[in-house]
């Protein structure tokens, strides 16, 4: 690129929301403090899931450590539960996605696209090569880098530019996956590529030669924080947003309730029963999710009288209608000995009891 055109993106006074991940201080963990991964992908802190490819089997356990650099509070922790060799094409990373429709500004596909820059705060006692890539999810088009970890159990910074993709294609104007971040963390030698590579098109996980297997090894600790991707060429400093800021963001794919209290929780919702298997009861969540969102009952869900007295269990929740950009929710119901034509009061174990609205990438 021209020295004029990288000076032109460079910010000389960092204004407004510049971060585009969410919850890259790690602070907001609504499914827990301590997830074990298994064979599997799944979400684990907030926005940041684990990925898996061409069934690869490995046993992590992810958490929200009080581990971090200066400036930060928490960081995301994966410990190895055991060990494990990739062959082939198999692949284990760490991943954010970021909704298509937040990153339209970057222009790809044209000749005015973006420089982005992704900075990140890393540890492990696995020194060496580690890969790092960007994939236009529907696109079919990566961008591959790398970046070292020199120190054992030492926090560094890491800094990536990344180059804009002028011949691919535009991100969609809508609410699915568009960009997805990559960190790898054991991959196959099917996908690994010399070096470092530009965007191409390309559906794959790719990493780069040298890149270390953190699996090979129980005592092996990845830790990372302080995750931002901004538009520019310079990694600026971190953008702290407020715990409610970030909470709000995160809610719009994932929210989760549970009782916290040493009672049942009674009468925050009534539900109204038109047959005795069934009913309907309204939820408002904090913010407007993402899509129409998955529902699922988490503990001991029953029914009771305004007396107190119990009228039935709770089998199951499904949504039933949810309108466009609105945060209210008609759930649907299944029960076990209710009665038919009553409202009743939806009840819920202390401190188990509750439910999970999914709308993630």
């Amino acid at each position: 690129m021209s020295n004029a055109r990288e000076l032109a993106q460079i910010p000389s006074t960092p204004s407004g929301r510049r971060n585009l991940i969410i919850n890259g201080a790690m602070n907001v963990a609504q499914r827990g403090g301590s997830i074990s991964i298994t064979n599997t992908t799944g979400y684990t802190l907030d926005r940041f899931k684990i990925g898996r490819g061409s069934a690869y089997n490995f046993d992590v356990d992810v958490s929200q450590s009080t581990d971090a650099p200066t400036e930060f509070a928490n960081s995301l922790k994966i410990d190895v539960q055991a060990t494990a060799t990739p062959a082939a094409g198999v692949n284990a990373t760490l991943e954010q996605f970021i909704e298509s429709q937040n990153t339209t500004h970057l222009n790809y596909g044209s000749s005015s696209g973006k420089y982005i820059t992704a900075s990140f705060w890393v540890k492990s006692n696995k020194t060496g090569t580690y890969g790092f890539q960007l994939d236009h999810y529907t696109k079919d088009r990566n961008f591959v880098n790398s970046y070292t970890i020199n120190s054992a159990n030492t926090w560094e910074k890491k800094t990536i530019i990344i180059n804009p993709d002028t011949t691919g294609a535009a991100f969609d104007d809508d609410n699915e996956a568009g960009l997805r971040i990559i960190w790898h963390l054991s991959t196959g030698p099917d996908d690994i590529i010399s070096g470092n590579r530009d965007w191409t098109t390309d559906n794959l996980f790719r990493s780069v030669t040298g890149q270390v297997n953190l699996f090979d090894s129980t005592s092996n600790e990845f830790y990372i924080t302080g995750v931002q991707l901004e538009v520019g060429t310079v990694a600026t400093e971190f953008e702290h947003r407020s715990y409610g800021e970030e909470l709000a963001l995160c809610q719009r794919y994932y929210y989760q309730w549970l009782s916290a209290t040493s009672a049942d929780a009674h009468a925050l919702h009534i539900i109204g029963m038109f047959q005795s298997t069934r009913g309907f009861w309204g939820l408002s969540t904090p913010v407007a999710m993402r899509a129409s969102p998955s529902i699922t009952k988490i503990g001991t869900v029953t029914l009771r009288t305004p007396s107190l007295s119990s009228n039935g269990t709770v089998n199951s929740f499904s949504v039933y209608t949810h309108g466009k950009d609105s945060n209210r929710l008609s759930i649907d119901t299944a029960v076990t000995g209710g009665t038919a034509n009553v409202y009743r009061n939806i009840t819920f174990s202390n401190l188990t009891g509750g439910y999970k609205l999914e709308a993630e990438l």
